[in-house]
C-alpha cells in the first residue's frame, strides 16, 4: 500500500493516542509523562533513539541510504490553561490544557516514523525526529540545538521540516506554506517606573508615575507607525499594567509589559534601540526614573525558498493541487522552530484542524480554552511528514 492508505489504516491508533496525550497534559521544559509515552509508542521501531539531559526530549533516527538528512520535528508541551471544550479527552490536568494543538503534532509525528520505518527500504537518507518541549516560551529547541539534535544522524542535517495545525482560520484538511518570513519574532519589553508619590489631590508636590507610563503606553504606538516600514512590520502590545492602590493616591511605582513582535532583523533591532531610548525620554520629560528591560525571545520563523517550495509540491502531488494553499502573509504568532531553520534550510507547514462543517473564520483559534482540534487530520499529517522525508532523501521508486 502507498505511505497515505497505510496512514489511514493507523486512524484509530492515532486518536487514541492523541487522546491519551490531550489528558495527560505537560508545560515546559519536563514533560516525564508524554516522554515516557513517546518512548512506548516508538517501541520496537528501527530507530536509534536518545534523550535530553536538560529536558525531557525524544531523538530518533532512522538509517537510510546515503543521502541527504532530514529533520521532523514536532512539539509535545501545553500550555496554562483551563480546558473549556467539553470533550470526553479533555485535560485532567487542572489549569493545563493542550491548546495549541501539540499533542496532534506528537501523534503525528509517531504516526510518521512508523509509516518510515515500514517504508524504511525506500529511504534515500537518514530522518531525525525531534520531539521538543518547552515551545511555549521556554525555547525548547534552542535547549535541544545545544544538546546537538543536528548533528544526530552523525552529520548536520541537510534539510528541516515542521507543522503546526490550526483550530481556526485555515479550513479544514488545508496545507498552507509561505516562502519568506512566516511568523514573527517574538520578544517581551519590562518597564518599571519609579516617581515619588504623594496625594492625588496635590500631584504637583509628587512625581506621578502614572502619567508617565500612559504617555508611554500611547507614544510605543506613534513610534511605531512613524519610525518603521509600513511594509516591515511591528507590532506592540501592552498586556500588562499595574499601578496604585486608591483613587486618590499617587504611587512611588508604576509597571507594564508588553510584547513586541518583528519579521525582519532590521525592524528588531531597530525596536530593541528605539523603544528603550523613548521611555527613558519620556521618564526625563516627567522627573521619574525608568528601568527597562527588553528581553529578546524567539526570532522570525523564516522559511528557505526552495524547501518551501518543496513541500507545497508534495502536498499537491500527495493530497491534490486543492489541499494547498499560500499564505498571502506571515502570521504573527512566533515559533521557537525558527531556531531550526535559522540553522538549517527548511519549511513550515501549517494544517487546518478545524473539525469538519465548523466556520473557520468563528471557530475558537489557537490557545484558547474552546480551541477543539479534530483527529481528522492525524493520518494526513503523519503522512505529510514522511512523505516529505522520503522525497527529501531521494526515496527509491515502489
Amino acid at each position: 500500500m502507498s505511505v497515505h492508505e497505510d496512514a489511514r489504516t493507523m486512524q484509530g491508533d492515532l486518536a487514541a493516542l492523541r487522546h491519551a496525550l490531550h489528558a495527560e497534559p505537560e508545560i515546559g521544559l519536563e514533560l516525564p509523562r508524554t516522554q515516557e509515552r513517546v518512548l512506548a509508542e516508538l517501541d520496537g521501531l528501527p530507530l536509534e533513539l536518545t534523550t535530553g539531559t536538560r529536558t525531557t526530549s525524544v531523538t530518533g533516527v532512522l538509517r537510510g541510504g546515503d543521502g541527504p538528512t532530514v529533520l521532523l520535528r514536532a512539539d509535545m508541551d501545553a500550555l496554562p490553561v483551563r480546558e473549556k471544550t467539553g470533550l470526553e479527552y479533555s485535560s485532567r490536568v487542572p489549569d493545563t490544557m493542550h491548546a495549541c494543538g501539540h499533542d496532534l503534532h506528537t501523534t503525528m509525528l509517531v504516526g510518521a516514523a512508523r509509516l518510515l520505518s515500514q517504508h524504511r527500504e525506500r529511504l534515500g537518507g537518514d530522518v531525525v525526529f525531534m520531539f521538543q518541549p518547552g515551545e511555549e516560551g521556554c525555547d525548547g529547541a534552542g535547549v535541544m540545538l545545544g544538546e546537538g539534535v543536528l548533528h544526530a544522524a552523525g552529520r548536520k542535517v541537510d534539510a528541516a521540516f515542521g507543522m503546526h495545525v490550526m483550530s481556526a482560520q485555515i479550513p479544514h484538511g488545508r496545507f498552507m506554506t509561505r516562502t519568506g518570513p512566516m511568523l514573527s519574532a517574538a520578544d517581551a519589553l519590562n518597564v518599571t517606573v519609579r516617581g515619588a508619590g504623594g496625594h492625588g489631590s496635590a500631584p504637583h508636590s509628587a512625581c506621578d508615575p502614572v502619567t508617565a507610563v500612559s504617555e508611554m503606553v500611547t507614544s510605543l504606538q506613534t513610534m511605531v507607525t512613524r519610525q518603521f516600514d509600513i511594509f516591515d512590520p511591528v507590532v506592540i502590545t501592552v498586556g500588562s499594567l499595574h499601578a496604585g492602590t486608591a483613587n486618590n493616591v499617587i504611587p512611588d511605582l508604576a509597571t507594564f509589559e508588553a510584547t513586541v513582535r518583528t519579521f525582519s532583523p532590521l525592524a528588531r533591532e531597530r525596536v530593541m534601540e528605539s523603544a528603550p531610548r523613548l521611555l527613558r525620554g519620556i521618564a526625563a520629560a516627567h522627573r521619574v526614573e525608568v528601568d527597562v528591560d527588553y528581553v529578546p525571545g524567539y526570532p522570525p520563523t523564516v522559511t528557505d525558498a526552495d524547501e518551501t517550495a518543496f513541500a507545497a509540491r508534495t502536498v499537491e502531488e500527495v493530497f491534490g493541487p486543492e489541499r494547498h494553499a499560500t499564505l498571502a502573509d506571515p502570521l504573527t504568532g512566533s515559533e521557537d522552530f525558527s531556531r531550526v531553520l535559522d540553522a538549517v534550510p527548511g519549511s513550515f507547514v501549517c494544517l487546518g484542524a478545524v473539525p469538519a462543517g465548523v466556520d473557520p473564520a468563528r471557530a475558537a483559534f489557537n490557545h484558547s480554552p474552546h480551541a477543539h482540534y479534530d483527529d481528522a487530520v492525524l493520518a494526513d499529517g503523519a503522512t505529510l511528514y514522511a512523505e516529505l522525508a522520503l522525497a527529501r532523501t531521494g526515496a527509491a521508486d515502489d
